[in-house]
């Protein structure tokens, strides 16, 4: 295990390398540094104007010498008018001109600055990551048991009407993204003029005009039932169908098995045979697939946050991107990878605890 990990660790490290120079390349695009140019010093800018700039703010250097400033493995630029320092990366980052040619990049904890939230990026990221990590606990919550208990239940008795009602259900939430089922949820469930809200309130059910609320953003006050429920739902519908297929699958392929049949003519009850015998062994592969789920849900996270305007990890990366922050798009490129590379981790490191045959193997 201790050779495995140490294998796996050295490819991680190498993947995220690799992954880091191309986000960096390609957001250093010269069309992406005259964007970022005109945005920031104003659109009417002559193309000399917007050389000037570019030269001025460090990013007229060759593109590997970037990278090592941005690793931390060069040392920052640095822009010095009379003898006088006025400017640089290191500068830029703690408003300290002592600071002035050192190293001060992702190695150090410098993770940039961020020109559309003017503040530090790991400021910024730290803020916005922990609220995506509440949003995604509890999608994870109400997901992960109920996928389970539906491939379970449609497993159990392949081919009966329960199987196939379960099946479609699966098969629709995963074929509905989550820009579709969000906006349906807010017609529904969220708009006062249209949906069920307006009856309920009618009949005097609800005390507001709406069940739910359709914008999240007071959730970073406090999480209510009324503010959360709808981005919550609409990342687990999604995540659930693919994980209670796997399930289905592994539930009926278990229910096939010689010792499931021993023990059937053996007298066992049914309830005994699924819990006792079954169920440890069809839910391997689920294991797998609800870890692996977790970064593919980064991609939900994006559009349930811009959509419900919830200012978490998903509404920042989208911001970046529309407003061309180039320090925090790599910042965020950097977590995206290194939730993809450990989550996989962790999948096989449980996957060979799980599994005896690939552990004894």
């Amino acid at each position: 295990m201790l050779l495995f990990l140490t294998r796996r660790i050295g490819l991680m490290l190498i993947t995220a390398l690799c992954l880091t120079f191309i986000v960096f390349a390609l957001t250093n695009m010269p069309a992406k540094l005259k964007t970022l140019a005109k945005t920031q010093a104003g659109g009417r800018l002559t193309d000399a104007e917007v050389v000037s700039w570019i030269n001025e703010n460090g990013y007229g250097t060759p593109m590997l010498t970037r990278y090592g400033e941005w690793l931390g493995v060069v040392p920052g630029w640095v822009r010095e008018e009379d003898g006088v320092v006025v400017r640089g990366r290191c500068v830029d980052l703690t408003n300290d001109p002592g600071r002035a040619g050192e190293r001060c990049g992702l190695l150090q904890g410098d993770w940039g600055y961020s020109t559309r939230f003017q503040d530090n990026v790991g400021t910024v990221l730290s803020a916005r990551l922990g609220a995506t990590g509440l949003l995604m606990m509890w999608v994870l919550i109400v997901m992960v048991p109920m996928a389970l208990i539906t491939g379970v239940l449609a497993g159990m008795r392949e081919g009966s009407r329960t199987d196939r009602t379960l099946s479609t259900f699966a098969i629709a939430s995963t074929a509905t993204p989550e820009y579709v089922s969000g906006v349906v949820f807010i017609a529904l469930l969220a708009s006062s003029t249209v949906g069920i809200s307006p009856i309920l309130a009618e009949w005097g059910w609800i005390d507001g005009r709406v069940l739910f609320q359709g914008n999240a953003r007071s959730a970073i006050e406090g999480i209510t039932l009324s503010n959360f429920t709808l981005p919550v739902l609409t990342v687990a519908l999604y995540g659930m169908g693919y994980v209670a297929r796997i399930t289905r699958a592994s539930m009926t392929e278990v229910m096939t098995q010689q010792y499931i049949r021993t023990a059937r003519l053996k007298g066992v009850g049914f309830a005994s045979i699924v819990m006792r015998h079954a169920l440890r062994n069809a839910l391997i592969a689920p294991f797998t697939v609800i870890m692996l789920q977790i970064p593919w849900l980064l991609n939900g996270v994006v559009i349930t946050e811009v959509l419900f305007s919830y200012p978490g990890f998903g509404w920042t990366l989208y911001e970046a991107a529309v407003n061309n922050d180039i320090e925090l798009l790599l910042a965020s490129s950097v977590v995206a990878v290194v939730v993809v590379l450990v989550t996989q981790l962790i999948s096989d490191i449980g996957y060979v605890y799980l599994n005896p045959r690939i552990r004894i193997s």
